[in-house]
């Protein structure tokens, strides 16, 4: 089919729907006597007439409705299929920006989930360095971990973190199988593995020191090994390096598969991950829900 023609059946449709072709001239935004214009050259390329005139305006003829009867179902499987194309180019993905450990432990083992869901929102991770910096602008969501409350007034909590010391089983051995007492004598035999860089500005045994004056021992938070990532020093843990304060959030089975032990229960850690947004786009909204929905399932 000619364009010409298929133009022309588009008029004759949208003619139909209003019966009057003042009213299809102002639907379209040009004259009426344009739109009378183009009609009867449809008309004479079809060889019969599609409508008839009235005092009141226009009506279909029995081959008018024929026609409409017929093509209408596939006008509208064009304008369906014109309308998902355009939505499909418009569609932007989600730039999310978080820090490496939360990428590695957390999300992305989560992540099909989100892909089985919404097959047609592509989401682009940034996990480029230890921290976020969550004053850029260019991302469209970012979590960020950093103390309660957060720096920023309009970030959202997604979920407050816990911390556990723990280290591998011939580690434990090693030390004592005693370690639970929590005693000083104890601990001063213990390598400690930090993350150096929990968030901006904060000291670089932060996380030790808290542990230890909510236990209320005298350690030495100065000694140990260093690292700018929690996952790094989980996995130095696991090595049989030392003792490393792990986020819960970012435990998966180790514990449960005898790669990690932890002889002493959880403490909160004053600190969370937190969202911030800065794209209100649907996409994006359904990502949020589905990280708070990710959370409220664990």
């Amino acid at each position: 089919m000619k364009s010409s023609l298929l133009s022309g059946v588009h008029l004759v449709s949208i003619l139909a729907q209003h019966q009057s072709l003042s009213s299809a001239a102002s639907k379209l935004n040009i004259t009426t006597g344009a739109v009378s214009q183009q009609l009867q050259l449809v008309e004479e390329r079809l060889g019969f007439k599609v409508f008839e005139r009235h005092a009141r305006g226009i009506r279909l003829t029995d081959l008018g409705r024929k026609l409409l009867d017929s093509i209408n179902p596939h006008l509208t499987a064009i304008e369906e299929a014109i309308e998902q194309a355009s939505k499909a180019v418009s569609r932007k993905p989600i730039r999310l920006k978080l820090t490496p450990s939360l990428a590695y432990k957390w999300l992305v083992p989560r992540l099909d989930d989100f892909q089985q869901s919404h097959p047609n929102i592509q989401v682009q991770i940034f996990a480029e360095g230890a921290l976020v910096n969550s004053s850029s602008r260019d991302f469209d969501i970012a979590i960020d971990y950093g103390p309660i409350p957060y720096k920023f007034d309009g970030a959202e909590l997604l979920m407050e973190e816990c911390l556990i010391p723990v280290m591998s089983p011939d580690y434990f051995r090693k030390v004592c199988n005693t370690l639970n007492t929590s005693t000083q004598l104890v601990w001063e035999n213990v390598t400690l593995l930090h993350d150096a860089m929990p968030w901006q500005s904060a000291l670089k045994e932060q996380e030790w020191l808290y542990w230890a004056e909510k236990h209320q021992l005298e350690l030495d938070v100065d000694q140990g090994h260093f690292f700018n990532r929690t996952d790094m020093a989980m996995a130095a843990a696991e090595a049989g390096v030392g003792v490393a304060l792990a986020r819960k959030a970012l435990l998966n089975d180790e514990i449960k598969q005898q790669k990690l032990v932890a002889p002493l229960p959880a403490i909160n850690a004053n600190a969370g991950y937190f969202i911030i947004t800065h794209c209100e786009a649907p996409e994006t909204q359904l990502f949020k829900s589905w990280l708070k929905q990710q959370v409220v399932m664990e």
